[in-house]
């Protein structure tokens, strides 16, 4: 049962001023693509230059969040939809804490994503679309994952048994089968820098 005898409690220090203090701006880097993608190898290279330039970063990875906060939740397509809920949620807590958290997460609907984008303020979540051909992902299928889904093992596959709604204008989009990983992250970086987010 949801409690209704809850009220919002403002902070001391508000965002701003935690942005203030870190020196740049924060946001959610929010990669969505099929599984094999490049998503978690990319969102982590980012992650591992702006610790490089200083900048508060952290990494919010589908797997690793499936181990903790999420480990509840199977693949159906509620549990999906409830796996980005929470996810969003506790992004915008890092965004609210001055940094800039990267998500690598399938999360095949659009109606999912665009709720967690009404979380943000204008400008504070950056979707970035991770295009990958399904042939070249089961071609590099780093889990296996591509293999035990043809085979039965795996039910509601992305892109197998479960659809992939790609973005229609997501603020970003990166061919990983065309682009180094070093190339993806200096076309994200410029665009945190003409958007003077660093």
């Amino acid at each position: 049962m949801k409690s209704t005898n809850l009220t919002w409690h403002e902070a001391t220090v508000a965002k701003q001023d935690r942005r203030n203090q870190n020196g740049h701006g924060s946001c959610v880097l929010w990669f969505t693509g099929l599984s094999g993608s490049g998503k978690s190898t990319i969102a982590n290279a980012v992650s591992n230059e702006l610790f490089r330039q200083g900048i508060d970063e952290y990494v919010l990875d589908g797997d690793n969040i499936r181990h903790g906060l999420n480990r509840d939740l199977g693949f159906s397509d509620a549990d999906r939809t409830e796996n980005i809920r929470r996810i969003g949620e506790v992004a915008k807590l890092f965004v609210d804490s001055g940094k800039i958290v990267t998500t690598a997460f399938i999360s095949p609907f659009r109606s999912d994503r665009d709720q967690v984008r009404a979380l943000f303020e204008e400008g504070e979540f950056i979707e970035i679309y991770i295009d990958c051909p399904i042939e070249e992902c089961e071609r590099r299928d780093p889990k296996k994952l591509y293999q035990k889904a043809r085979k039965g093992e795996i039910k509601d596959f992305t892109g197998i048994h479960s659809p992939y709604e790609a973005p229609e204008k997501p603020e970003l989009t990166i061919a990983s089968h065309e682009l180094t990983v070093s190339e993806a992250v200096e076309k994200i970086l410029t665009f945190l820098e003409e958007k003077h987010i660093i």
